[in-house]
């Protein structure tokens, strides 16, 4: 127990460089109190105390807004960043080095009994209001862009964006090349392929338009044209 409280507190510092000194993390991170709560109310719904389990996981969420179901596995070094919106499912499952930021859900698809809900693997992040669903699997070394809504198995070192959630980036080297205790949180950094599309949509409408501007205006002075699609040096009278 000890251990995974040292644990968490490390990851405190190492992903938020806002944190001054230990008693501001135990006194003022509500993402480290949900994970406290959280580590006693899992103890007693392992024991069969589900009623006491909810009651704290509860009492946790009225002063956290971060709501942990007590039957989800966390591993060590959690780190839920601001936390307000948070919702992890009973049967998720996290890995070690995770960082959750706020509005992120880990749920699931519908009235289901058994595993329903996600699997995250280490050294995960999933960004601020990302939504991930389902009995899936999130493998290592993922980054999941914020909105974005995940309903399908990830490979590791992946990067997910988009609803539904596309994978965009494999086996990137900014991935790949990290170590294990390395977790890259550049979640502000990650491709956007509809602002990509946009941009070609926008660039091929410039072209049709010069294109027309061309023919409008050597059609008025009556100029012999070079169409670019046409036989190379073949020249075709307006």
């Amino acid at each position: 127990m000890w251990g995974q409280l040292k644990r968490d507190i490390k990851a405190v510092f190492e992903r938020d460089p806002a944190a001054r000194n230990v008693l501001e993390v135990i006194l003022c991170y509500p993402g480290f109190h949900a994970l406290i709560f959280h580590r006693i109310a899992h103890f007693f719904y392992c024991h069969g105390l589900a009623l006491l389990a909810r009651a704290i996981s509860q009492f946790s969420r009225f002063l956290t807004g971060i709501e942990i179901h007590p039957g989800a596995r966390i591993g060590e070094g959690l780190f839920i960043d601001h936390g307000m919106g948070v919702v992890i499912g009973e049967t998720a499952e996290i890995g070690n080095n995770v960082t959750l930021y706020q509005g992120v859900t880990l749920g699931g698809t519908g009235k289901e009994k058994g595993k329903r809900h996600p699997t995250i693997g280490n050294n995960v992040v999933i960004s601020t209001g990302a939504k991930v669903l389902g009995n899936i699997t999130i493998g290592d070394n993922v980054k999941i862009g914020a909105g974005s809504v995940v309903l399908r198995d990830v490979p590791a070192n992946c990067t997910v964006v988009g609803i539904p959630g596309k994978v965009v980036v494999r086996n990137g080297r900014k991935i790949a090349d990290a170590q294990v205790s390395e977790i890259d949180l550049r979640h502000d950094e990650l491709p956007d392929p509809v602002a990509e599309m946009l941009l070609c949509l926008q660039r091929q409408i410039q072209r049709l338009q010069q294109r027309v501007e061309e023919l409008e205006a050597a059609r008025d002075e009556h100029v012999p044209l070079q169409y670019a699609d046409g036989p190379q040096g073949k020249v075709h009278s307006g």
